[in-house]
């Protein structure tokens, strides 16, 4: 039971963490205080064939402090270094943390253009991250326009050419000092920059999965629709015990109907024949699934792309029988994930009881025809060869 003081304490804290957000200053992109890094201390542009993803980042990074009191400090683009952070910080203890991932391309049609790809939705879905775990909103609007400051500053690092980007990551973390488990009274937003690569360094080339139900990602009533750093950590141990066994990544079942949800961090697609027809299914947005900007890209695209009559795209519950019960007909065509950082990953075989279903690629190639006709819809518009202006934020 809490005594009195710490009752009305908690109390306190929990009704100021919506805080009155009216009298708040938001975050401003104008605002911006921008400080170079020293001339002789720049990172040089890396050769594409050295790329390693995650592990190069560029000359600057972008802070900005948030409390309760006052709301969204001063924006900060600075050179990239590290943070410092009290030993009790919230995050480190409670897991107050979130992030996102996308990424910013050089045009193939004008060197000049940089594009970043649906950065809106992953604002959103930031968004929805930091209401989850009382974290503080923030105008999407606002960090695109700082994101892309920061980026124009260290454009010459973007790596050029279909296949190479920079991975943005914007994260934020809960800052509030002490040990009691409560709304956090401060919080920080930073964003890191990487130039990468293709995001496996075999290529293009599909995978193979072990269907795992010993474990879970998530769960109704849980977290695994947002994009929370405690989601991952749990998922390492199943992987390595899949790659003991041969699999390169996990695909993650769920329930007693061992419905298919999602597989490694990525969505997942099965495309199946129904008579004379075809299917390509994708897990539905039911709390347990997170909700991937690649994902609706995908659907979108299909949906807009696809001969009705010959395709339907349905997000339904599929389970790892009715895969293994098709693929036994002839029925299925292929699979494929997807996700920011491969964009789609083709899957060849997924072990199941002991046994492997095969997944169908195309002869000689290492997908089947939709993913890598997907590959290309998506890549097209990321590097401005195909105008989607609704999609592509060309600056």
């Amino acid at each position: 039971m809490f005594k009195n003081n710490q009752l009305k304490s908690t109390i306190k804290l929990l009704s100021s963490k919506r805080f009155n957000t009216m009298s708040l200053k938001p975050l401003v992109a104008n605002d911006v205080k921008i400080t170079l890094r020293e001339q002789s201390k720049l990172n040089k542009p890396i050769k594409n064939e050295d790329l390693v993803f995650g592990k190069y980042f560029t000359n600057h990074m972008l802070t900005v402090d948030w409390d309760a009191e006052h709301g969204w400090h001063t924006p900060e683009i600075k050179p990239y270094g590290n943070l410092s952070l009290d030993p009790s910080t919230c995050v480190f203890h409670y897991a107050f943390e979130l992030f996102e991932g996308l990424k910013a391309y050089k045009s193939l049609k004008n060197e000049d253009d940089i594009i970043m790809f649906r950065p809106d939705k992953n604002m959103a879905r930031m968004n929805q991250s930091a209401e989850r775990i009382c974290l503080p909103e923030f105008d999407s609007e606002e960090l695109i326009k700082l994101i892309q400051k920061l980026i124009r500053l260290d454009a010459d690092l973007i790596p050029k050419g279909k296949g190479y980007s920079l991975y943005i990551r914007p994260t934020m973390i809960g800052t509030s000092e002490g040990l009691g488990v409560h709304t956090p009274d401060k919080a920080k937003i930073f964003v890191i920059c990487s130039p990468v690569g293709p995001y496996y360094k075999t290529g293009f080339k599909a995978v193979s999965l072990e269907a795992t139900d010993y474990a879970t990602r998530a769960w109704p009533g849980g977290v695994g629709n947002m994009k929370l750093g405690a989601n991952y950590a749990p998922c390492i141990k199943p992987q390595l015990e899949a790659a003991g066994r041969g699999y390169q990544q996990n695909l993650w079942l769920f329930g007693p109907n061992k419905y298919i949800t999602e597989v490694g961090t990525m969505n997942v697609f099965f495309a199946f024949k129904n008579g004379d027809k075809k299917e390509l299914v994708t897990a539905p947005l039911d709390g347990t699934i997170l909700e991937g900007v690649t994902r609706d890209s995908i659907l979108a695209l299909c949906r807009q792309n696809l001969d009705p009559n010959v395709w339907e795209v349905n997000e339904r519950y599929l389970s790892i029988n009715e895969v293994k019960e098709r693929a036994a007909k002839g029925e299925l065509i292929e699979a494929f994930g997807s996700g920011t950082a491969a964009v789609v990953s083709p899957i060849k075989n997924i072990g199941y009881n002991g046994e492997d279903i095969n997944v169908p690629l195309q002869e000689g190639k290492q997908s089947g025809k939709l993913t890598e006709d997907v590959m290309k819809w998506i890549g097209d518009i990321q590097y401005g060869i195909t105008e989607k202006p609704e999609w592509a934020r060309v600056f």
